[in-house]
């Protein structure tokens, strides 16, 4: 017998990394707030790798930051290593990556959520939906329980009628043996959502007292304190020394090693004996991220594959294996391991899974993270068929903030690719669909100079204030630091220095000497110049926070391409300023392909911009379109 016991403004399913965000920051903006979770123990779980960052996804995570989240300060708060990814490159692509404490990390979202006014979390599986007249009013659980909602967040991760294989044996399963919850996806493709299955892997971790590290390379992280937040000490604009290496985290090392011919041998040998390769599992894995057996079968020429051991906590033994994914079964993992150097000995303390689970296709959610089928519902995550603790979570605080803006009848804040990485992974979701499980590259942003991490907080603090997740004093905080870049910034475009005061320091930097009068702007756009070895020939130079030199200095080395992007970007906005009405019948339109209107249809884009970016609708279609809005705007 089922029994209503209270009702929310916003329901939260889930409590990972999506679930988290969005339900802090409903709590946030006013919302009484209920987050769900099958279990407690679990809020803010890493069931993969024990890590925060990289490529692209350090980007996201400076975002939600900056909008005001909780995945960057958690993580500067329990990391166990840290590294700037990428430092030969130029800026766009550089990235923090840190090495967690899970569990420390576990407890630190835990703390926020169950400390968070206005927010209840619960232990409890959501098996349905409530609906009604095509708007959600609440949802039920197992144990027959209702709480009613205005609007409800899905983040159920991989657990929707998750299916783990280790070899041949195959059995219902969440990660690390939590329950799926099956109930949930059932219902919603009975309320006529659309669903696909995905699968992903996870390596098996090992006894760290097992494994002999003097034959692997050791990976130590940066001396230098960095943190991920705008709030940790390393990004204060006002902190102008350097942060001790005493002050940091004691680091914990990771190690390289790689897989040998004869761990192909034997993988060659038992692929029968892998879900992925009998017929058992045919839901599409990750491409970016392939697995033992994928890299084996996909790339016979290569004899070796890099591996790295990873801590994943102070206190614990465990390690897990970077680069190791597998479905194998587990004797055979045994004996993989026994062919990689320093993990001879090796004893597998959780062994490698493959998990299969279903998702929600995301060409049927608006921008704004909404279904299109039922009002006031959201989704969030790997739900949406990503991969990823950032890109999970990028979700989840968009989703929590369009949440409550929607109870507060505002318009939806939704990111255009300009603005920021979160804005490309929802515009790739919502207007092509995936087909594989999505993971965020910096190659997937077309404006990746203008969307570094160092300036995400001058993107978007602002905003992250105007909805009200981001403190007065935080946003002084980044208008601070903001004003002191452009200020240097502008310092050094009017000291103008002689080469008979430089030249001679220039020669020592392997630079050539000047021949007329110059601007230290123009000496910081040589390659072989940096802020830092401008000291010398600029003694009035103000003290600065690290934070602020490391803008000042992209921002000026890379002034052109910067203004190239921009314009880039102002042509690109002018086709997202057409915008196009909710409720157009594409079927009426002639001279739209009959792939066009079904694509048109299914999406329906809020702009001229975002329908050219539809797979399927053609250059002509578009003209078509144009022509008709034309029409239409002079009908009304």
């Amino acid at each position: 017998m089922r029994y209503r016991e209270a009702d929310y403004d916003v329901v939260v399913i889930g409590a990972g990394h999506a679930g988290t965000e969005a339900g802090l920051a409903a709590a946030r903006m006013g919302m009484e707030v209920l987050v769900l979770t099958i279990n407690l123990d679990s809020a803010g779980a890493m069931p993969c790798n024990p890590a925060i960052g990289g490529p692209a996804k350090g980007h996201l995570v400076r975002e939600i930051d900056a909008l005001g989240g909780e995945m960057g300060r958690a993580i500067d708060d329990t990391y166990v290593q840290m590294r700037l990814l990428n430092t030969g490159k130029g800026p766009a692509v550089q990235s923090l990556r840190a090495q967690a404490d899970k569990r420390e990390y576990g407890h630190r979202i835990l703390r926020a959520l169950m400390q968070q006014p206005r927010l209840r979390l619960k232990q409890a599986m959501a098996d349905g939906l409530i609906v009604e007249d095509g708007r959600v009013t609440g949802v039920s659980t197992k144990t027959g329980v209702c709480y009613g909602a205005d609007v409800v967040i899905i983040t159920a991760g991989v657990y929707l009628q998750g299916r783990v294989f280790t070899g041949e044996y195959g059995y219902e399963s969440g990660p690390n043996g939590l329950t799926p919850a099956t109930d949930l996806s059932v219902d919603l493709v009975e309320h006529g959502l659309e669903m696909g299955r995905f699968m992903t892997g996870t390596p098996p971790r090992v006894s760290r007292s097992t494994v002999d590290t003097s034959r692997m390379q050791r990976q130590d992280g940066d001396r230098e304190r960095q943190g991920f937040s705008f709030m940790s000490p390393s990004n204060n604009p006002d902190e102008v020394g350097e942060v001790s290496e005493e002050v940091a985290h004691e680091q914990l090392p990771c190690w390289l090693t790689h897989t040998s011919a004869d761990t192909h041998r034997i993988v060659q040998e038992n692929i029968g004996r892998t879900p992925m390769y009998d017929g058992t599992m045919e839901a599409a894995g990750p491409r970016y991220c392939p697995c033992l057996e994928d890299k084996v079968m996909q790339f016979p020429d290569r004899t070796s594959h890099p591996v790295f051991l990873e801590p994943e906590g102070r206190d614990v033994q465990e390690m897990y294996i970077q680069g190791l994914s597998t479905s194998l079964p587990e004797d055979v993992q045994v004996r993989v391991l026994r062919t990689i150097a320093g993990l001879e000995k090796a004893e597998i303390v959780r062994p490698g899974y493959g998990i299969e689970y279903d998702y929600v296709d995301p060409t049927q959610l608006y921008a704004s993270l909404e279904s299109k089928k039922i009002s006031g519902l959201f989704f969030a995550g790997q739900v949406n068929g990503t991969s990823g603790y950032e890109e999970a979570a990028a979700q989840g605080i968009m989703a929590g903030i369009n949440a409550g803006l929607l109870l507060r009848d505002r318009e939806p804040l939704v990111l255009d690719r300009s603005q920021a990485y979160i804005g490309v992974l929802i515009d790739d979701l919502v207007t092509t669909g995936v087909d594989e499980p999505y993971r965020m590259l910096t190659s997937r942003a077309e404006y990746r100079l203008l969307l570094r991490g160092d300036n995400a907080d001058f993107r978007l603090t602002e905003l992250g204030h105007e909805v009200g997740l981001v403190s007065d004093g935080r946003y002084a905080r980044a208008r601070r630091r903001r004003r002191l870049v452009e200020e240097e910034i502008d310092r050094l475009n009017e000291t103008r220095v002689r080469g008979d005061d430089v030249n001679t320091h220039l020669e020592n930097l392997g630079t050539s000497p000047l021949s007329e009068v110059s601007s230290l702007a123009q000496l910081l756009r040589r390659p072989e110049v940096s802020y830092e070895t401008l000291a010398p020939v600029d003694p009035h130079r103000p003290q600065l926070a690290r934070s602020v030199r490391d803008s000042v200095e992209i921002e000026i080395k890379y002034e052109g391409y910067i203004g190239k992007q921009k314009e880039q970007v102002r042509r690109y906005r002018r086709s997202e300023r057409t915008r196009i009405p909710h409720d157009v019948d594409y079927a009426v339109i002639p001279g739209l392909s009959r792939e066009a209107r079904e694509k048109l249809q299914r999406v329906m884009p809020r702009s001229l911009g975002q329908a050219m970016r539809i797979p399927g609708v053609s250059p002509s279609d578009i003209s078509v379109l144009m022509v008709w809005l034309e029409r239409d705007r002079g009908r009304t």
